[in-house]
């Protein structure tokens, strides 16, 4: 091996302004626990952009554009978006400024279809996703906790109810079983604890990322 090219494969990767490189990230994890806190403290950190799909489809209609125009039509008939126009969503906004140092995708792709739909766009954009994200979490004690807050709060929040907590795990479940497993074949999987403290869940997402960047 010639001495630059040994010495680069010792340095931690860096672009031409002296930053860490992009990393585009998927987020996986049932409700509460604790995608929201740690996708925020990624994108303060990193300055990558979190990504909602709903967000995004909100936006879109607001800005009156043709193609806000057509979902809200698609919304308006009760239908659901199709796969094609989410994916043109995210291409767009993948394309603007703020993602250029990467990008962190909360809950999608929910299928198979969509996962390649997705790796193909982001394919003929020359990038990539580097890390699929996993917070796991004990349902038992999920659920506990939910009902302990509802009998404190006697209530008052619509979502302080484990029945509702138990469904929403159920569907999330069920939407991400056939998804893992396709990126698992691609070495894409990091599993996080996320049952402990939030300042520990992020310091574990950062060795991940940091161990990645030094490879």
């Amino acid at each position: 091996m010639a001495p630059d090219a040994a010495k680069a494969k010792g340095q931690k990767k860096v672009n031409k302004t002296g930053e860490t490189p992009r990393m585009n990230i998927i987020m996986f994890g049932p409700p509460g626990a604790g995608k929201g806190t740690q996708a925020l403290r990624l994108q303060q950190k990193h300055k990558i952009k979190q990504l909602s799909t709903g967000d995004m489809l909100r936006a879109e209609v607001a800005s009156e554009s043709a193609l806000g125009r057509t979902i809200k039509g698609i919304m308006n008939a009760g239908e659901l978006v199709s796969d094609e126009i989410i994916i043109e969503l995210i291409g767009n906004c993948i394309a603007e400024p703020e993602c250029e140092r990467g990008f962190i995708l909360d809950g999608f792709p929910r299928t198979v279809p969509q996962a390649q739909a997705l790796g193909d766009m982001l394919g003929h954009m020359g990038r990539k996703i580097d890390h699929v994200l996993v917070l796991e979490v004990d349902e038992e004690a999920l659920l506990a906790r939910i009902q302990t807050r509802a009998e404190q709060t006697k209530g008052g929040r619509s979502d302080d109810n484990a029945e509702v907590l138990k469904n929403r795990i159920e569907v999330y479940r069920n939407q991400t079983a056939p998804v893992l497993p396709y990126y698992e074949q691609q070495g894409l999987l990091r599993y996080i604890d996320g049952m402990r403290a939030i300042d520990d869940v992020t310091e574990e997402i950062e060795a991940i990322l940091s161990k990645a960047q030094a490879a």
